[in-house]
């Protein structure tokens, strides 16, 4: 049997990091790759939260995932091997993206398989390390903001300094709107010089007042913390009647599950919220994921970095994203560039 190297985990009770380990030689993919499939040997990843929160949803995480499996969504990479109706990527060549989901083999492994629509080439002059922060975070910006706004619109980023957040701020201010964001005062600084328009302190701020005094303004929310509570019920205050509420991010607990459950079910007349409401979860898009690679490649995005780390600190790093005080993203090395 082919081995690889890989972080893997079989349970994650009291914390995915804690149950991470490396096996002397994990299983490699299967070899017979369907028609549409990838290889990619990866080069660099970048965490995201449900990286840890699915693992650690117990019961429902096995009934998911088969185990062991490694964590890890988004991936820089060489391409290894090609389904048969894959003629658009050559082998060796760079690329990058999402898997779009938990699976057996994440991307803390050295080599992971992946559907072509969502494996994009790495521009020329774009380091590996950042083209593993677009997949996730990148993307669900993209796909949050882009189809939902027009140039002259405001916009309301509620958590600005995260991955998801840092991303939304640009492409908002890309596109010509007018961008107020949420985060604490030590990444107030972070958030205006990506070109947050005005920046609310969520820690000496009560938000849903703030946004209440400025009236119905907004077209768009966009909640990557899923805090304050009741935001999305206070969100007819100050969004426009034809406005969305898109809700990213949120904590997993049961409270927050049954906030989320009631803002879908309870009917404004019941107490619930006035506005539409939807909760995303980017998809892999071959258009979207090159075209926000062009954009960095042009300078008009830049994603941040919070933190590099070593293949073999991949616990510390998983240990630093639950902290929830990263200033953009969390990298990974998994092979040598």
């Amino acid at each position: 049997m082919a081995t690889m190297k890989a972080w893997q985990y079989t349970t994650a009770a009291g914390g995915l990091e804690k149950n991470l380990y490396l096996p002397a030689a994990a299983p490699k993919p299967p070899s017979t790759l369907s028609h549409d499939q990838v290889l990619v040997e990866v080069i660099s990843m970048s965490l995201n939260p449900a990286d840890y929160k699915i693992p650690e949803l117990g019961l429902l995480a096995k009934a998911m995932i088969s185990l062991p499996a490694s964590p890890g969504n988004d991936f820089c990479g060489r391409v290894s091997a090609t389904g048969d109706a894959v003629d658009s990527l050559k082998i060796g060549e760079t690329v990058f993206g999402q898997l779009g989901g938990p699976t057996k083999f994440g991307t803390l492994g050295q080599f992971i398989v992946v559907n072509k629509a969502a494996c994009v080439p790495l521009p020329a002059g774009i380091d590996p390390d950042v083209g593993a922060t677009l997949g996730t975070a990148g993307n669900t910006a993209y796909q949050s903001i882009v189809p939902n706004v027009k140039e002259g619109d405001k916009i309301f980023i509620n958590g600005g300094s995260g991955g998801t957040g840092t991303f939304g701020i640009q492409i908002a201010k890309i596109l010509g709107c007018h961008v107020t964001t949420s985060c604490s005062a030590s990444n107030v600084e972070l958030c205006k010089s990506l070109g947050a328009d005005e920046v609310l302190d969520y820690k000496s701020v009560d938000i849903c007042k703030a946004l209440k005094e400025k009236g119905e303004v907004f077209s768009l929310v966009v909640d990557n913390v899923g805090s304050p509570a009741g935001l999305y019920r206070a969100s007819s205050a100050f969004l426009l009647p034809t406005g969305k509420f898109l809700q990213v991010g949120a904590e997993v607990s049961w409270a927050n599950t049954s906030n989320i459950m009631r803002n879908f079910m309870v009917p404004g007349f019941l107490g619930g919220g006035k506005r539409k409401y939807e909760f995303v979860a980017a998809k892999p898009k071959y258009d979207d994921l090159d075209h926000l690679a062009t954009w960095v490649k042009q300078g008009k995005v830049k994603p941040v970095i919070d933190s590099i780390f070593e293949f073999d600190d991949a616990p510390k790093a998983i240990e630093k994203l639950k902290t929830g005080r990263a200033k953009g993203k969390i990298v990974v090395h998994v092979t040598e560039k």
